[in-house]
């Protein structure tokens, strides 16, 4: 049996992204580019594994931090193909063009998927994590990317695919249907950076929860009376959400982690929606400096 783990990246998402699968250091992939988002990373992982691992008639178990993959490649490609790769609603399925080419290389294969929490201390999710994120900076710096040796030890090094993939259009408001590959907390969270949206204290006051507490980066304690005041200031340099993870407490409350990037900081952040009706609205986020 192979036993993988797969990974992607994105340092603003959409923005320069990466991907890795990564068996052991004989046998691990990466590659990117300049512009995608990081579902699109966690599917090409998968994608090149199963590509690479083609003609290797051993069973194949993917380890993967992504129930976005996991649920796609599982749950529900059946029924987007048999609606014409659109959704229940009626939308468009995103990524398709990867997932077309995922349903054709799973076609066949023995392949199992096992969720396994993100940056936790899972050596191969870390490995393949690492890979992936050096990747999506190579493309951000312009440098080359180590793409690995790929499947088969001693093989020569990977060569970019051909095929090139286009990440979906950025919603123009933030404040209309968010982005359906991501959770609409996660949409709202990256609106909480906006200055149109730091700027107007009706829009903040729609996004925070009324019992709404903030454990900032140095330890301060504030509620929504005082985050909305201190939101009024436009902020210096807008920075990059690289989402960590998304987990569904209950129907109603979301957990949303993620790294807050500036050049001069990176912070790690936990933020807690709750679902107020049809809205969702912030309850809570707690900032731990890393850098």
């Amino acid at each position: 049996m192979i036993i993988a783990a797969a990974d992607g990246s994105s340092l603003s998402n959409p923005g320069p992204a990466g991907w890795a699968w990564y068996v052991d250091d004989d046998r691990w992939a990466a590659g990117g580019w300049a512009r995608g988002t990081n579902n699109m990373g966690e599917l090409m992982a998968v994608l090149d594994l199963l590509e690479q691992t083609a003609d290797d008639p051993q069973e194949l178990t993917v380890l993967c931090d992504s129930q976005y993959v996991i649920n796609s490649l599982t749950k529900w490609l059946p029924g987007w193909k048999r609606k014409g790769w659109r959704k229940a609603d009626g939308s468009p399925v995103l990524n398709v063009d990867l997932l077309k080419d995922l349903d054709r290389a799973l076609h066949g294969r023995k392949v199992t998927f096992e969720w396994v929490k993100g940056h936790a201390g899972h050596t191969m999710n870390e490995a393949a994590d690492v890979r992936a994120r050096a990747a999506a900076t190579a493309y951000k710096d312009g440098t080359p990317v180590d793409r690995g040796p790929g499947y088969r030890p001693g093989r020569a090094p990977q060569k970019p695919p051909s095929k090139t993939y286009a990440p979906p259009k950025p919603a123009e408001d933030l404040f209309t249907e968010p982005d359906p590959e991501e959770h609409p907390a996660v949409a709202l969270q990256r609106s909480l950076w906006d200055a149109d949206v730091r700027g107007s204290q009706v829009r903040m006051d729609a996004l925070l929860h009324p019992k709404f507490a903030l454990h900032d980066a140095k330890g301060r304690v504030a509620g929504k009376g005082r985050t909305i005041a201190g939101s009024s200031q436009p902020l210096a340099v807008e920075p990059d959400l690289e989402l960590i993870g998304v987990e569904e407490l209950a129907p109603w409350v979301v957990l949303v982690r993620y790294r807050e990037r500036t050049p001069t900081q990176v912070t790690l952040k936990a933020s807690v929606w709750m679902k107020n009706g049809d809205d969702w609205r912030l309850r809570f986020e707690q900032a731990t400096p890393i850098i």
